[in-house]
């Protein structure tokens, strides 16, 4: 049986950087959960893992040692181009709700992944 975790972010602004995961991410705010220095969402389905953002003083600084891969087009086998077509649309989604396109990874005419920034400046990728 896995362990119950929760992913805990560092933020500037904890609740702008939760309401971006949670379109991101298909999450909703945690019931119950209400800090002023704090934001938490959760899989409504229960079967991700909670993410709460934490208020701290500084910006981000360097690069992330780890990130979060959205994987819209689901398990292989795909369609690649219907693969393509659910990263553009997802990578459009969340430029309009504040993220930053940093470039694409393709192996030769395949899309493989957009690497982006939230609106923290925190990277991850859309795959």
């Amino acid at each position: 049986m896995a362990t119950h975790w929760t992913l805990g972010c560092d933020a500037i602004d904890p609740r702008r950087l939760a309401a971006f995961w949670a379109l991101a991410l298909g999450y909703v705010d945690e019931p119950g959960y209400d800090f002023p220095d704090g934001a938490s969402i959760i899989d409504p389905d229960g079967k991700g893992p909670a993410i709460g953002f934490l208020r701290v003083p500084e910006p981000k600084t360097a690069k992330n040692r780890m990130h979060i891969d959205i994987r819209v087009a689901g398990e292989p086998p795909w369609d690649m181009a219907k693969r393509e077509q659910l990263i553009r649309t997802k990578v459009t989604e969340l430029i309009a709700a504040g993220a930053t396109a940093w470039r694409e990874e393709s192996d030769g005419a395949i899309l493989g992944h957009v690497v982006m920034y939230d609106p923290e400046g925190n990277e991850f990728c859309v795959a």
